[in-house]
């Protein structure tokens, strides 16, 4: 059993990470993969369906949990998005030269993926780039600059990469700790290859597009709409952590509770317009936006990971990884390297369940500092991270111009903020 369960999940993993060549998406990949080792695992396991069932429940709880809190999440952006709130922090950008371009859209980035996440700031700042910039190797550069920063941002949030969601909501680690300790290294991350961007473009002005003008023929929002819907979008969004911390509840309900809220003032403010007019600002509209493909990806791939966490094959690998690599600390930055070149998902995933919580309890050496490689070592690729994804996608990034030109600048602030973050911990204990 344990040979099949293995060789199942490896082909899986390896049809999520050839998303791409294959052009299959990688939540069929992930879905099919954790039906074969459920059933597997319920054919030849040995154990009782009692104990099957529960082990079962105990998993969709916690996939649940992770799944309710990102649609809420996603519908609160996507809903500031129909307001076009974002517009009021791009709009205040002016500048004449690259230099102080990169500076601030990479800090932006950076603080913005922290409240939002690092896909979503991602695609915010790739259209803000396309409103500024009229040569494409400027914005190529930024656009590598907004994937590092992101990542780096959302690295120290408990709301600002689902890999730090997961460890948050898992309750491997508490939200002021880890933007307490992970939120220098994060820093250390962006602010490292923003420097020899900065020394590299120094002196270049900015060429911006010849024709800004905005042709959409869709309902605006009025200033005041925009600017209601913004605040409180961003106020739910940092209200969550609050709530948790308060009343011990999980994430996910903090989440519907500030989501409940933002739709009543959007259905408030719209009540008195037409269908036609209101549609595109309701919450039915932004749930068609939000990314359910990779929620589906995360319910497949959290449900395959469990059946190799009851198996009691990823405690073996584990034990494996000690006696091999031995230094705990290089066996985290290797998960982040790996993460890419997979996702960083399934790979935090499958370190939640190889080490236990009793040898590494609640906001730990190993959970802080997964928290901050995962979410940061995926910059080194361009498809190790949803940012990366994002920003390809939407600006045509070739795979060999991120590896020559932006790779060495994500590894190097990857290996200096992994660094920033050990000397800290052995400062700190």
């Amino acid at each position: 059993m344990t040979a099949a369960l293995s060789t199942i999940f490896i082909i899986s993993y390896a049809a999520i990470a050839l998303e791409h060549p294959l052009k299959i998406n990688k939540s069929s990949a992930a879905l099919i993969g954790a039906g074969l080792l459920w059933s597997v695992y319920a054919l030849f396991s040995g154990v009782s369906q009692d104990l099957m069932h529960t082990q079962l429940a105990h998993t969709i709880e916690e996939v649940a949990q992770i799944v309710f809190f990102l649609m809420a999440a996603m519908t609160i952006v996507e809903l500031i998005d129909a307001h076009e709130g974002f517009a009021l922090i791009t709009r205040k950008i002016q500048t004449t030269r690259l230099s102080n371009l990169v500076l601030v859209v990479t800090l932006m980035s950076f603080f913005l993926s922290a409240v939002l996440d690092n896909l979503t700031t991602s695609i915010v700042m790739c259209s803000l780039l396309r409103k500024l910039l009229a040569r494409r190797d400027d914005r190529l550069i930024m656009g590598a600059m907004v994937i590092i920063a992101s990542n780096a941002g959302g690295a120290w949030s408990p709301i600002g990469d689902v890999t730090t969601t997961m460890l948050w909501v898992g309750g491997q680690i508490t939200a002021s700790n880890v933007i307490l300790n992970v939120f220098i290294p994060s820093v250390v991350c962006a602010l490292v290859p923003l420097g020899i961007v900065l020394t590299a473009v120094r002196g270049q002005p900015v060429q911006g597009p010849v024709n800004d003008i905005d042709v959409e023929l869709k309902k605006r929002p009025t200033s005041f709409e925009q600017t209601l819907i913004f605040y409180l979008g961003i106020g739910a969004l940092v209200f969550i952590p609050i709530f948790k911390s308060f009343t011990h509840l999980p994430p996910f309900l903090g989440a519907m509770f500030g989501l409940g809220v933002l739709w009543l003032t959007a259905d408030l403010l719209h009540k008195k317009k037409g269908s036609d007019e209101k549609t595109h600002f309701t919450l039915v509209h932004a749930l068609t936006r939000i990314d359910m493909p990779s929620v589906i990806f995360f319910v497949g791939i959290l449900l395959a990971v469990a059946t190799l966490q009851h198996s009691g094959i990823l405690t073996s690998v584990a034990l494996w990884l000690g006696e091999v690599v031995g230094d705990l600390s290089v066996i985290v930055i290797l998960i982040g390297l790996a993460s890419s070149l997979v996702d960083n998902v399934p790979m935090v995933a499958a370190s939640m369940s190889m080490f236990s919580m009793t040898d590494h309890p609640t906001d730990s050496f190993l959970w802080e500092f997964l928290a901050y490689c995962a979410g940061t070592g995926g910059s080194i690729l361009i498809i190790g991270s949803a940012a990366g994804l994002a920003v390809m996608g939407l600006e045509k990034i070739d795979f060999l111009w991120y590896l020559k030109k932006a790779s060495l600048l994500a590894f190097v602030g990857y290996i200096s903020g992994a660094m920033t973050y050990i000397v800290q911990y052995n400062l700190m204990h």
